[in-house]
Parts: C-alpha cells; structure tokens; sequence
C-alpha cells in the first residue's frame, strides 16, 4: 500500500505545483507579455531548474496558459444562451469579464504576435459562438445592421480587448465598462443599455477576480 500512495501523493505535488506555475505566469505575463523564464519561476518561488521540470521551455508554458483559458472562454460561451441577443451578448462579456485574470493575461499572450494564430485558433468556438450571436441579432433587428455580421462580431472583439487592457480588472466598475463597450460597439444608444442593466443588474455586478490557481492541472500530466 505504500508504494501506491507514495506515487500518488508525488503525481498530486506536482499538479499543485504546475497549478502554482502556471498562477505565477498569468501574473508575470500580464504585467509583461516579455516576461522570462527566471521571473516567472521567481514569482512562483522555484528555481529555473525547477520550472523546466514541469515545462520543457517558456513557450511550452505559454502554450498551457492558452490552453488553460481557452477552455475557460469556450465553456462559458457554450452556456450563454439568452434569446436575447443583446441580453446574450452582455451576459456573455459580463461571464467572461468574471474571468479577469485569464482574460487579461490571455490578451496580454495575444498581443504579442507571436501567439496571435495559436490564440486565435483555440478560441475558435467563442468566436463562433458570438459571430453565431451576432448574425442572430442582425435577422431579429436587435443589433446594428450597417455592416456585416463577421465584421461587427470582430469589431466587439476588438473592443471587449481593449476594454480589458486599458481597465483594472479590480475596478468596482470595470465588469459595467465592458458590457457597455460591447453593446455600445453592438447598435445600441445610452440610455437603451441604462435600461438593460437597470433590468438586469446582475450583468454589471462586481465580482472578485478568479486567479489561475483554480484551473484544475490536465489530466495524466505529472
């Protein structure tokens, strides 16, 4: 008996230890998307020794970082389904924004071109879940109808993005900011998104940042 629970409690050490990496990272690269090796292991109090002995190189961390938040994103996305569209579209911004730190280092990951296909790509079904939203809106006249679907979906992208680098994920107004940015970016006036959330309160509500520490390590990695 000894001998399987030595291996077990040696494969559950190393999970929380990848899981402190991995919460170190998205710290470092949020406030810089050049941070190294040696300051991410500094922030996760190991030794560079130690940090290669979960991941071959920083890309590879890099690279479970994306993956980590990616599939974060992507659930949430799968659960918004409003038959309002522009009720849909704020809850899903408000349920990513809950998600700040892996929003902000994932934007963080992508601007730095290096990553911007690899992000892209594993986003893949939130972004066909809003173009989804989006085209649904346009055909029940509930968002702007000047452009095209694809383009208005990339526009809100765009301004959820900027929302999220240019705002303290702290702020008590921050989740309010970028549910107007989007709906706003959507068609939609002021006072039209005052009414909204003076319905839906919930959808600006201050929500304490998660961290990456509750990402559960993958499966079979040791």
């Amino acid at each position: 008996m000894t001998d399987t629970i030595a291996p077990r409690r040696q494969r559950r050490d190393a999970a929380e230890n990848r899981a402190g990496i991995l919460a170190a990272a998205s710290q470092a690269l949020a406030a810089d998307p050049h941070a190294s090796v040696d300051q991410i292991a500094r922030a996760a109090g190991l030794s560079r020794r130690a940090l290669y002995g979960h991941f071959d190189d920083r890309t590879a961390l890099v690279h479970a970082l994306i993956s980590a938040g990616a599939a974060r994103f992507n659930a949430i996305a799968q659960r918004v389904d409003d038959p309002d569209s522009r009720i849909a579209l704020a809850r899903l911004t408000a349920d990513l924004w809950r998600e700040a730190a892996h929003v902000q280092v994932a934007a963080a990951i992508a601007l730095d071109e290096a990553h911007v296909e690899e992000t892209a790509t594993a986003l893949a079904p939130l972004r066909r879940v809003l173009a989804a939203l989006v085209r649904r809106g346009q055909d029940d006249g509930e968002l702007r109808q000047d452009m095209t679907a694809p383009t208005l979906a990339r526009l809100i992208e765009e301004s959820a993005r900027t929302v999220v680098t240019r705002t303290d994920a702290s702020s008590p107004v921050a989740a309010g900011i970028a549910v107007r940015a989007v709906l706003s970016i959507a068609g939609l006036g002021w006072r039209e998104i005052d009414a909204l959330l003076a319905a839906h309160p919930e959808l600006a509500a201050t929500v304490a940042p998660d961290t990456l520490a509750t990402i559960p390590a993958e499966e079979g990695r040791a």
